[in-house]
């Protein structure tokens, strides 16, 4: 590496993502043409191996890897410089320093399958990831996602980050170094067999609530327990990228390295068909952050000798080649607000694919789909949603597809929420019909308000006539012509006393009372009908010395149409403008409405009034049985 970093400085750095237990450091390569910093619209690509120390191949072909893209851009190939100039690359040859030094020790005559193969500390790097997949599946058996719990992005469980925690000293380094750099596409190199496997490791368990069968494609066995990536089409052109162009990977007919091919004749197989396990580096990298990550299986030899190298390198060189060029298909973008600004962590959506990437701290993002159209959007907190159409093309090359964002009032509606307890605002929407459930509370609610009101009237009657002090004794009952109810109105035939009989004075207080209600009045629609109820109670107290008269009963009426019916005009009900009161003596009647018979004869009579509806003797009082000082007219407003 540093002879490769002396022949090449202006495209290459070397640099080290951490420690290995033994205190080695991991060493990594940047290949760019400006080394050291992320260009704004530039995929970031990495290659890795060496996460179990005996497979040493992929290390080596790493190692030459470097040699061959420093030559090749100084020579200036046409097609390594594209690459270096557009792809900032990262290659990191050896993960498990320590166990490759055990391996280095034996040799490859006399290593063997196991040594080297985990940690200083006895772990298996790759399946030492934490495994996002199975509390997804679970959140999607329980309909949680993905409202409360993500797709993408899975947070790291905290368990997991706790001093603690059985995670190694190499797994943390590379977690760290993933976080930390954009990635977008990437392939750890493996050994002891010769395949390709894509995500997902992890084996879904069977689930609690069956769903409709579906059918399997053409290339796999219906299996239940497997389940598919939201990008399992992307996956496998990922996949047969690097398969196709291995000259040897595709020739299966030999069998497998163990056992009989399982890769259907394609070199490729998804890695819970083929060895189920959970938290592998390839769920991690899917599920955590934007890069999709694949399993390069190079041969049943994972400590070939020497000699082999040269064909080794042969093998694999054009796949190489090809797996990283395949970093540029796609979409990207930058994603910017109506300042020019661009917004980091914003979410970019694409429809018909449940798993979405995040732009950068630059703005900008790179998505890797297959040829086709695609509805994009880009969405991001504190901002209104973009949505665009963009098309991907069978050429090397990525679509661009821009995104603009203009600023919403989210955060005051955030802050709203939060005052109402962060409890969903109850919207009530005119002409929508109303739900039995709501029908009901809203008469709860009129019933609760209509008790408070009677409870204010009362004491508001009974602070009145505290007001006037005791009233005198009732003088001695006077015998009446006909009988007297002071709840009850008598027949309007019965003949009233004669108004003779009672002289009284009285002391009239009016109270009125309007109050504006909306009330759900079901006529088919079930809409909400205001109404204005005018309530006026009269207070009388007779003079001292005078006849106490029974209290007079306190009436309500609504203009408002009778439910449950046709709905009339108001007018057929009430006249505008019109509301039943009480009140002291006769009142006056409207000019434009005509008499009734028998209105006439009482319109003669002083002290006596007659009500539009019905004839009464002159001197009746409201309730049949005298001139009571309290006579109900409908008066006009």
């Amino acid at each position: 590496m540093k002879v490769v970093n002396e022949e090449c400085p202006t495209i290459t750095r070397i640099y080290n993502i951490g420690k290995s237990s033994r205190g080695l450091k991991i060493y990594a390569m940047e290949i760019s043409d400006n080394p050291g910093e992320h260009e704004t619209g530039e995929p970031e690509f990495r290659y890795t191996a060496g996460l179990h120390g005996n497979e040493v191949l992929g290390r080596e072909l790493l190692l030459l890897l470097m040699q061959f893209l420093c030559k090749e851009y100084q020579d200036g190939n046409p097609r390594v410089r594209s690459l270096v100039t557009e792809t900032r690359i990262h290659l990191v040859p050896s993960l498990n320093p320590d166990g490759y030094e055990l391996a280095r020790e034996a040799g490859s005559e006399l290593g063997n399958w196991a040594l080297g193969h985990w940690t200083e500390e006895g772990y298996d790097l790759f399946e030492n990831f934490p495994d996002l997949a199975s509390p997804l599946w679970a959140a999607e058996e329980r309909k949680l996602v993905p409202h409360r719990f993500p797709s993408h992005h899975i947070p790291v469980p905290q368990h997991y980050l706790e001093e603690d925690a059985t995670v190694a000293v190499e797994t943390r380094a590379v977690m760290a170094w993933m976080e930390k750099n954009p990635f977008v596409l990437g392939a750890n190199l493996q050994g002891g067999e010769k395949l390709v496997s894509y995500p997902f490791d992890a084996a879904r368990p069977p689930s609690e609530t069956p769903a409709a069968p579906r059918p399997p494609d053409d290339y796999e066995d219906d299996n239940p327990e497997v389940h598919e990536t939201p990008d399992h089409a992307i996956f496998r052109w990922l996949a047969i990228s690097y398969a196709s162009a291995h000259l040897t990977m595709t020739e299966t007919f030999r069998g497998g390295c163990h056992t009989q091919d399982v890769t259907d004749s394609m070199g490729i197989v998804q890695g819970a068909k083929w060895r189920p396990r959970a938290g592998s580096m390839n769920d991690f990298s899917y599920l955590h952050t934007n890069c999709l990550e694949l399993s390069v299986y190079l041969g049943c030899d994972k400590f070939p000798h020497e000699s082999e190298l040269q064909q080794e390198w042969e093998n694999n060189k054009e796949s190489l080649l090809t797996f990283m060029e395949q970093v540029h298909r796609g979409i990207k973008g930058l994603v910017t607000d109506q300042q020019g600004e661009p917004i980091a962590n914003a979410t970019i959506v694409v429809g018909g694919i449940k798993h979405n990437v995040k732009t950068a701290s630059g703005g900008d993002y790179w998505r890797i789909l297959n040829p086709g159209e695609y509805r994009v959007s880009a969405r991001a907190e504190g901002y209104n949603p973009s949505v665009k159409t963009c098309s991907v093309f069978y050429d090397i090359g990525a679509t661009q597809c821009n995104f603009v964002l203009s600023r919403s009032n989210w955060k005051r509606i955030r802050e709203i929420m939060a005052m109402n307890g962060n409890r969903p605002i109850r919207r009530i929407v005119p002409g929508r019909p109303m739900t039995p459930r709501e029908r009901l509370w809203l008469r709860q609610r009129l019933r609760h308000r209509m008790r408070l009101r009677q409870q204010m009237r009362l004491r508001r009657l009974n602070a009145t006539t505290t007001a006037h002090g005791p009233t005198a004794p009732p003088a001695p009952t006077t015998a009446l012509p006909g009988p007297f109810s002071s709840t009850t109105y008598a027949p309007w035939s019965q003949e009233p006393p004669t108004a003779g009989t009672w002289e009284m004075e009285t002391e009239t207080e009016v109270v009125t009372e309007l109050v504006t209600e909306t009330e759900a009045w079901e006529v088919g629609t079930g809409t909400e009908q205001p109404f204005t109820t005018a309530e006026t109670y009269t207070h009388s107290s007779p003079a001292p010395g005078r006849l106490q008269l029974p209290p007079a009963s306190l009436a309500r009426t609504t203009a408002t149409p009778p439910r449950r019916l046709p709905r009339r005009p108001a007018a057929a009900v009430h006249p505008p403008g019109w509301a039943w009161a009480r009140t002291h003596g006769p009142g006056p009647r409207d000019p434009a409405v005509p008499p009734r018979p028998g209105e006439e004869d009482a319109a003669q009579v002083p002290g006596t009034a007659a009500r539009p509806g019905r004839s009464r003797s002159p001197g009746q009082g409201p309730h049949g049985a005298g001139p009571s000082p309290l006579h109900a007219v409908l008066l006009h407003e």
